[in-house]
């Protein structure tokens, strides 16, 4: 018997309203979203595009609308205990409890989870988190990138199967993106499914195994990323050239940019193949010093299927 996905979203809907206008606001537009057991999940979406709604849902954090939610096959209305324990969340706002040392704070939670004392890892997470010389200091003498540590710390006292982090580097410097990416690796290695929503786009590319793109409150795409990355049809071409370049009905109906002797060539290889375009370029009696390509990234792909004119 396979085990439930880790999260299964059927029919998720959110509507927020204006009391005062009674309007309503849709934030979530009915969808449907699994991802695998132990998978590195990347959920992106430009700002307002419903990421925030559906994460504070399954954290328990906002009501729904309708539809339903299952974590690791436990239903959040019917079996909202076993649901909230299968799940740690790391916000996005940096919300700390300053009364507490960095250790009471990890204690508290693994308390409010009901991990008793003689399984809690508290020492194991501090030491993970690079806390170790902040373990007894108060939580409201931390810098910024030690605080989001701490948080990242209390999502994990009680084991979750499935971890959550929204925007977990916003703010941080580079050594701590480096070392939370280290060990968020070696926790998927171990079995942990990672849901992570990221502006950092290279993040995701480089992280994650599988992308989902939401805008409007839908799903708008979903792949693998290998998948994900062959999927628009577009390349960039820069040229170096004898002498500048100016304008050529050659290459009429081709998005480019010129500066000086260096000419950027967007392409559509489902259009034009590469040496139809440096025939192209020849025959406009330039010839070619130093050429280069630039594949498509995910920063590419996002923009293209969140813009205007996609939507």
């Amino acid at each position: 018997m396979s085990l439930a996905p880790a999260i299964r979203v059927s029919s998720l809907r959110k509507t927020y309203r204006d009391g005062k206008k009674a309007e309503e606001k849709v934030a979530l537009k009915g969808i449907d979203l699994e991802i695998p057991r132990g998978s590195f999940f990347g959920l992106l979406g430009p700002n307002g595009a419903g990421k925030s709604t559906l994460i504070n849902i399954l954290a328990g954090l906002v009501i729904k609308s309708g539809g339903t939610v299952e974590i690791c096959g436990h239903d959040l209305d019917s079996d909202t205990r076993a649901a909230n324990l299968s799940i740690g969340v790391v916000p996005q706002e940096l919300i700390i409890d300053t009364f507490f040392t960095v250790r009471q704070a990890l204690e508290i939670n693994a308390g409010y989870y009901g991990v008793p004392k003689s399984k809690r890892r508290t020492q194991e997470i501090i030491n993970a988190m690079g806390l170790a010389d902040k373990a007894d200091v108060n939580a409201r003498r931390l810098s910024g990138g030690m605080r989001r540590r701490l948080l990242i710390g209390k999502a994990l006292v009680h084991q979750p199967d499935v971890l959550i982090l929204d925007e977990p580097t916003a703010g941080v410097d580079v050594e701590l993106r480096q070392s939370l990416w280290k060990y968020v690796r070696e926790l998927n290695a171990q079995g942990t499914t990672i849901l992570l929503t990221t502006h950092y786009l290279e993040e995701a590319e480089e992280l994650c195994d599988e992308i989902a793109i939401i805008n409007h409150g839908e799903i708008i795409r979903r792949d693998r990323k290998d998948a994900l990355m062959k999927g628009v049809d577009s390349k960039e071409l820069i040229l170096t050239l004898d002498k500048p370049f100016t304008e050529n009905e050659n290459l009429c109906g081709l998005q480019y940019q010129s500066n000086d002797t260096q000419l950027c060539v967007k392409y559509q290889p489902s259009k034009i193949s590469f040496d139809e375009l440096i025939t192209k370029v020849r025959d406009a009696g330039y010839h070619i010093h130093d050429l280069t390509t630039r594949e498509v990234d995910l920063e590419d792909i996002f923009r293209e299927l969140t813009s205007d004119k996609a939507a």
